[in-house]
């Protein structure tokens, strides 16, 4: 069970992300990446991709929200993140979890 999450909650959130278009990569990152997690730790998701709005960041928020699943996924977009020692802690632990292909999938 890798970062303490189901395979298939694993492929629940990118199936998700798959179908929005505006998401180049997903990255965790937080506890569950450096491996620190404890049950009912939260998900932090962190998005990346040149097209990706506020508004499509809002709808991927509903769309993982309606999933049901049993945690709070901390969602953000990667480029718009001004916090210079997050943006830091993303790159030196985050993980991808989803990276879209060329062809348009994951």
């Amino acid at each position: 069970m890798p970062f303490g999450l189901g395979e298939q909650t694993l492929a629940r959130i990118r199936a998700v992300l798959a179908a929005h278009p505006a998401v180049e990569q997903a990255v965790l990152y937080g506890s569950r990446a450096k491996g620190t997690h404890k049950p009912g730790s939260d998900i932090d998701l962190t998005l990346c991709g040149e097209a990706l709005t506020p508004r499509e960041l809002s709808r991927i928020a509903e769309a993982l929200d309606a999933l049901d699943l049993p945690y709070v996924i901390d969602l953000s977009a990667f480029g718009q993140l001004h916090h210079a020692a997050l943006r830091e802690h993303i790159e030196r632990v985050g993980v991808v979890i989803y990276a879209r292909t060329p062809d348009g999938g994951s």
